[in-house]
């Protein structure tokens, strides 16, 4: 399960650990005082490094608001990256020149999280990972149908803009080819059973009539304010771009797959088996995480995730008077007609009444909720062969389009109904559609905060949601808390196979075992994941870091402060500043904690 980015970022790096008193939690997005000219040195680098973010992603951009963005697609150049490298540099010296120790409130927000994406960007130029632009289920050519679901057109001039978006497309491919040329080149690519995957999915998306393109949706949002005549005129100007321009480019892209790229793909799995494969591993693990463990720590602790859900889930099968082992209880479930249903919609409405269940509850857990709604979508059939169980699409509220819950309806006896509420936590409240929808909902930040996301506090907060839920009665039986209990060995296993796989030299049938012996997730789930952490390193270890962290978090919090324990204050404080890296949100809320020590004392 995993929210689905407008873009891949990948940055971050070990940050020095915020003082409690820059971090103080008692006043929500609010500047203290300090030196005036660390404050104004700093404001101004913020300014520059949000612009800098906008030009770096237009697609968020213009998700924002920003009208200009909404003509762009990100330039992914050799050029661009080695410009973007020397304005790095010059943050980073900018960076140092400030007074770290005089900032406090937003302003040390700032600086920190800023520093945290340029450092990681700059030790990330090492490995130019631009070469590899796709993984098993995402990549580069998924980017326009994107691009299309946050484009609404409300008036003439967005259609124009559009127009003009369309029209790049072309060269945002050549980019794209380019780039992975200098993989090949240089050894840096993906696995061939990946490489065939993309090679299928880019020849579909090749095949598909102009008028089916994903592209051509904005135009079905064209107000009727304006003539009909107007409308089409702008359809027919789109289709032919579509036509003439972007389908040969398609084209252009799946032949490229086929002939160039496949033939150069490995054989080999693992990263580590990349040139400066170990480095980059390592890097990815830091990336991810946002912590300084290493490969083989998080290795270990994922064994002793694994040993410590098995134990639960053993007791559920007790609860249950179950006289077989695992394997037994797990074939039982699959075979139980009861937890599957027969048709599309059934599937439909089963998550969309258990995510209003949620919403009843939510203002009792969560103080500060967000005023943008979600909906409970079916993943599109052209594209549900490949993609996950259930994902979530943010939405926009700068252009008024709703949060999206993504329910894969395909394959329905792969998708048991004991599996559904953790997926519905998960990816859309209090999961994602909570903590994505009221980062951009910060108006009073920098554009880089409303976006920033990073794996560990994304997934990690979908992760705990889908624990916070149990208050809810979610899991009324002991079947549901089993299978509560699977989705979250899953994330465990993902500790030891995305190691196993790119660091230990792991085979592709050890990591799916892994799978198979300790969870009852279906075998199509099973296929599509090992693939996934394959082809993307480290991104599958956020989930249980950043779950784990955060549940440490509050109880910690619970035992400092007992009765005065608030647990609505405590999930404000988690989620008020937006997205940050585990060493950042630490220190938050041990701010907070003795924050609150002191109002009783």
């Amino acid at each position: 399960m995993e929210w689905k980015a407008r873009r891949s970022g990948r940055w971050s790096f070990p940050l020095a650990l915020v003082g409690a008193a820059v971090l103080a939690a008692g006043g929500m997005h609010r500047a203290l005082a300090a030196p005036a000219g660390n404050v104004s040195a700093l404001h101004a680098l913020v300014q520059d490094y949000d612009r800098f973010s906008s030009a770096l992603d237009p697609l968020s951009a213009a998700a924002r608001g920003d009208e200009a963005a909404a003509e762009r697609w990100p330039d992914d150049s050799l050029a661009a990256e080695q410009a973007r490298y020397r304005t790095l540099l010059d943050f980073r010296r900018r960076l140092d020149a400030i007074d770290t120790k005089a900032l406090s409130g937003e302003d040390a927000i700032n600086d920190a999280l800023i520093a945290w994406t340029v450092d990681l960007a700059i030790e990330g130029r090492r490995f130019d990972e631009g070469r590899m632009p796709f993984t098993s289920d995402e990549g580069f050519y998924l980017v326009p149908g994107y691009a299309a679901e946050n484009s609404p057109l409300h008036d003439e001039a967005a259609a124009r803009r559009w127009l003009t978006r369309m029209r790049a497309l072309p060269a945002f491919y050549d980019q794209q080819i380019a780039n992975m040329k200098r993989g090949i080149a240089t050894g840096f690519v993906q696995p061939r059973l990946i490489a065939l995957k993309v090679v299928e999915a880019t020849r579909a998306l090749a095949a598909l009539p102009p008028e089916r393109s994903a592209l051509m949706a904005p135009f079905d949002t064209l107000p009727n304010t304006i003539p009909k005549a107007r409308r089409d005129a702008l359809r027919a100007e789109g289709l032919a771009i579509v036509r003439d321009r972007i389908k040969p480019a398609e084209e252009a892209v799946a032949r490229f797959m086929k002939d160039a790229y496949l033939p150069a793909s490995r054989a080999t799995l693992g990263a580590f088996d990349l040139p400066d494969g170990r480095a980059y591993y390592a890097y990815r693990v830091r990336s991810e995480t946002t912590t300084g463990m290493t490969p083989d720590e998080v290795f270990a602790l994922g064994q002793s995730e694994i040993a410590r859900l098995h134990a639960a889930m053993q007791a559920q099968m007790d609860a249950l008077g179950f006289k077989g082992d695992f394997k037994a209880f797990v074939a039982a479930l699959r075979g139980d007609q009861r937890f599957y249903v027969k048709t599309r919609e059934a599937l439909m409405e089963k998550a969309s009444r258990l995510a209003k269940e949620v919403d009843d509850r939510l203002p009792g857990v969560i103080g500060k909720l967000p005023r943008l709604p979600y909906g409970v979508r079916q993943v599109p059939e052209a594209i549900e062969e490949g993609y996950t169980s259930g994902r979530y699409n943010p939405g926009s509220p700068a252009l008024g389009i709703a949060g999206g819950l993504m329910i894969n309806t395909s394959h329905l006896d792969q998708r048991p109904l004991y599996e559904l509420p953790s997926l519905v936590a998960h990816e859309g409240a209090p999961g994602h559609h909570i903590q994505i929808a009221l980062g951009q909902e910060m108006a009073d930040l920098p554009g880089f905060r409303r976006d920033y996301a990073t794996t560990a506090f994304v997934e990690g907060w979908a992760l705990y949601s889908e624990q916070l839920v149990t208050e809810f009665g979610f899991y009324p039986t002991p079947y549901e808390r089993f299978g509560q209990l699977s989705m979250e060995m899953w994330r465990a296993c993902r500790l030891v196979m995305d190691v196993g796989l790119h660091w230990k030299g792991w085979t592709r049938d050890q990591a799916v075992a892994c799978l198979r012996d300790n969870t009852a997730v279906a075998e199509k789930n099973i296929q599509n994941e090992v693939d996934r952490y394959i082809a993307w390193p480290g991104q599958a270890l956020g989930y249980k870091i950043g779950e784990l962290t955060i549940a440490s978090l509050r109880h910690q919090a619970e035992a400092a402060l007992g009765n005065r324990f608030d647990e609505r204050r405590f999930h404000d404080v988690v989620l008020d500043e937006g997205a940050m890296p585990m060493d950042l949100l630490k220190a938050r809320v041990a701010a907070w904690i003795e924050a609150e020590k002191k109002k009783t004392s």
